[in-house]
């Protein structure tokens, strides 16, 4: 199991090959194609490299743009938009066989002090009193065609337990809203952008299907195609992506064959630690 966690950390650290143009791998869960949240975590990582090691991501939001490809590396091309004071801006383009596949601008900023508030954390069941999403999806595997369970029952280096778990191959509609706890699968290295870097990966998880909830329907139907758009996050205090946080989401609109979904995380003692927001292609074929 550690090793899961360890080919994730050496996937989003990247090798520099020029000034600002780094290479990474991908990764293929099941899918044939590079899943959003790696892409967004080594962008992430791209830019996090160019600035000063006193200024950390604050706010990113990225493109995708084209579908990636697992069996070829990826480029990272980084543009130094602003050095200030306080704030750095970086623009991150990933690039395969010569053409963008995403593109991230991320803000950095120094540690500083000022006004505090924040959202309420749900009153959710704790997470060592719920069962990992990976068994429950053992325990549901016969509902789902033989050829699909390679995709579905894939080991990932980030745990997670549903607060209200269902099962996941016999959808019924539903209010869209969703909440689960998360970590890596064992101890991350002390270095805070690694967090960041793990975080910004998770994030993509069952964010856009939330937006199928209210239809009865399920991502890897034959008849529904889905992709993320776009993905804004922005981190708002410290935390361990090592122990547990609960990501709560829910979806406001879907239309025009389009799902926005948006989500809170927080750590255990109820600081809200990142936000997210996301729209994707949520198509209904014919």
């Amino acid at each position: 199991m550690k090793n899961l966690l360890q080919e994730l950390v050496t996937l989003l650290s990247l090798e520099p090959l020029e000034n600002n143009i780094f290479r990474g791998q991908s990764q293929d869960l099941g899918y044939n194609r590079i899943y959003g949240g790696q892409v967004l975590g080594q962008a992430l990582a791209a830019g996090q490299q160019t600035v000063q090691k006193d200024r950390q991501v604050h706010s990113c939001h990225g493109y995708f743009l084209r579908e990636g490809d697992t069996r070829q590396p990826i480029i990272y091309n980084v543009e130094n938009t602003r050095d200030g004071k306080s704030f750095d801006t970086r623009h991150v383009t990933a690039i395969q066989k010569g053409r963008p596949i995403f593109t991230l601008t991320a803000s950095f900023h120094i540690e500083e002090a000022g006004f505090d508030h924040q959202d309420t954390m749900p009153d959710v069941d704790p997470p060592d009193s719920l069962k990992d999403e990976y068994q429950l999806r053992l325990a549901f595997k016969n509902s789902v065609p033989e050829h699909l369970r390679k995709k579905l029952l894939f080991r990932s280096p980030v745990e997670i337990r549903p607060v209200l778990p269902k099962n996941p191959y016999l959808p019924s509609a539903r209010e869209p809203i969703q909440q689960f706890w998360f970590k890596t699968i064992d101890k991350l290295p002390d270095d805070p952008a690694i967090h960041k870097y793990l975080l910004a990966y998770a994030s993509d998880f069952q964010l856009l299907p939330t937006t199928l909830f209210p239809h009865g329907v399920v991502f890897f139907q034959p008849d529904v195609q889905i992709a993320s758009i776009d993905h804004a996050m922005w981190f708002h205090r410290p935390f361990r992506a090592d122990q547990w946080l609960l990501y709560t989401m829910d979806s406001p609109s879907a239309s025009h064959a389009c799902g926005l979904a948006r989500g809170q995380i927080f750590n255990q003692e109820g600081y809200l630690v990142a936000s997210t927001v996301q729209e994707g292609l949520i198509r209904k074929r014919s």
